[in-house]
């Protein structure tokens, strides 16, 4: 295995770097690209310098993977603003405060109210259908409803 280690060439870093490269095509979420990166890094440097030591080679290689990620896990950080609209997977939430006629009764706590084209489910007190409720709240895909006038 030593033997092997010490003739490493820029080509077996290029190998390493297009196999992790591959692999990052087939859905590793981004966390080998970084490192096939490296890898494809420490082969052009080898190629450079073909007498580098294996260990110096394996050094730069993890100093390398490192940098990589972190200089995109800041630029990632910096680059991220704040949602032109808030509301956008919430949808309950700009209904709040909105009346709406009950579409089916409130029986046992729960009931539907149709907003737009969508049928949402609701719970509040026992309302028959064609009532006017006022949405309060929310609890996941359920409105909380109070009666209305």
């Amino acid at each position: 295995m030593w033997e092997s280690l010490q003739h490493l060439s820029y080509w077996n870093w290029l190998a390493l770097g297009t196999v992790l490269l591959i692999l990052e095509v087939f859905g590793a979420g981004g966390y080998l690209l970084w490192i096939g990166l490296a890898a494809a890094g420490v082969g052009v440097v080898t190629f450079a310098f073909p007498g580098l030591p294996w260990a110096l080679q394996f050094i730069l290689f993890g100093v390398l993977s490192v940098l990589t990620a972190v200089l995109w896990w800041r630029r990632q950080r910096s680059a991220a603003k704040p949602s032109e609209q808030p509301g956008l997977n919430s949808r309950g939430s700009e209904l709040l405060g909105r009346r709406f006629v009950l579409h089916e009764a409130i029986l046992d706590g729960r009931g539907k109210i149709k907003a737009g084209d969508s049928l949402w489910l609701v719970a509040g007190p026992e309302l028959p259908a064609g009532s006017t409720v006022k949405v309060i709240g929310q609890d996941g895909v359920v409105l909380k409803v109070e009666a209305s006038e």
